[in-house]
């Protein structure tokens, strides 16, 4: 019995649909990014090069000045911006790293409770958090006041309003951006590569540096663009922890919107911090990305 000949031009319409349907399945996405990424930019690069006020309103001028002015008041905290960020962010790694590896390869069958217990106290909301930790750190608080009271400290040592206070809240409050992206990569790494290397004699230094590390670099610079970009633009610790000297261009930000309504400066400053984040990410695109991170992990 023959089979029935399909109608005319519906192989087309099946090559078409099947040409379509990634486009088709990607319109979500793209439609969330153009709602919540490309329209709320052309908004705020529209209203950096504006003129008014917000009672009589802003009127679109193409004068781009508040760039020049922004970059000329706020240089500094431009750079602290990215001091902080890239120092909070080498600690991050640091203290996540070991902590990472441990729970892969000897936390047994308690994995998930130890991780469980690594994220149980970011349950509590991030500004109370870091409010504990003003508390904590205090001049006569349960650290310094207990240091002081026994001699271990001079009465007038204090940490809250400096550089390392702001570092420290930063590295604690994303110490989970980086553990978990570790934890996946690390999770992954294939165990008979280990019994591999102790069988051609490697010493277990010898095999994490030529063997588990190469394999967690996904995981490295995964967590690095989590951390860093956030550290970057976060407001609320150099805003809570820190002092004049300390503040951060998240916290000109805030001020240029709520506290001196000066609307087309905050977006000129949210617009050249969103680029330069975009320029880092970018750099890691082309740098360490992800054919790049593959072929080192499969070197």
């Amino acid at each position: 019995m023959s089979a029935t000949p399909a109608p005319p031009g519906s192989e087309r319409r099946w090559r078409w649909s099947r040409a379509a349907a990634p486009y088709l399945l990607s319109l979500p996405a793209w439609a969330y990014l153009l709602l919540f990424f490309i329209i709320p930019l052309g908004a705020m690069l529209m209203l950096s090069a504006a003129t008014g006020d917000p009672i009589s309103g802003y009127t679109y001028t193409g004068h781009y000045v508040e760039f020049v002015r922004a970059i000329h008041r706020y240089h500094r905290q431009f750079i602290r911006s990215f001091e902080y960020g890239a120092v909070s962010t080498v600690i991050t790694f640091a203290i996540a790293y070991p902590v990472s590896y441990w729970i892969a390869f000897h936390g047994g069958r308690h994995k998930a409770s130890y991780l469980f217990l690594l994220l149980l106290p970011f349950f509590v909301t991030f500004v109370i958090r870091t409010l504990a930790w003003q508390f904590i750190l205090s001049d006569q608080g349960i650290v310094l006041g207990t240091l002081k009271h026994w001699g271990l400290l001079p009465q007038s040592a204090h940490f809250l309003s400096t550089a390392p206070a702001v570092i420290g809240g930063l590295v604690y409050n994303r110490l989970p951006y980086y553990v978990m992206p570790l934890f996946v990569a690390l999770e992954k790494v294939d165990r008979r590569l280990l019994r591999a290397a102790e069988d051609l004699y490697a010493s277990p230094w010898s095999a994490f540096l030529h063997v588990v590390l190469p394999l967690s670099v996904p995981g490295i610079f995964a967590g690095f663009l989590l951390v860093f970009i956030t550290n970057t633009g976060d407001y609320v610790n150099a805003e809570i922890l820190g002092g004049p000297g300390t503040l951060m261009v998240g916290n000109i930000i805030n001020n240029s919107f709520f506290v001196d309504q000066n609307y087309s400066m905050a977006a000129a400053l949210s617009s050249l911090l969103l680029l330069s984040m975009l320029l880092v990410i970018a750099l890691y695109a082309r740098v360490f990305g992800t054919e790049s991170i593959q072929d080192y992990a499969g070197s």
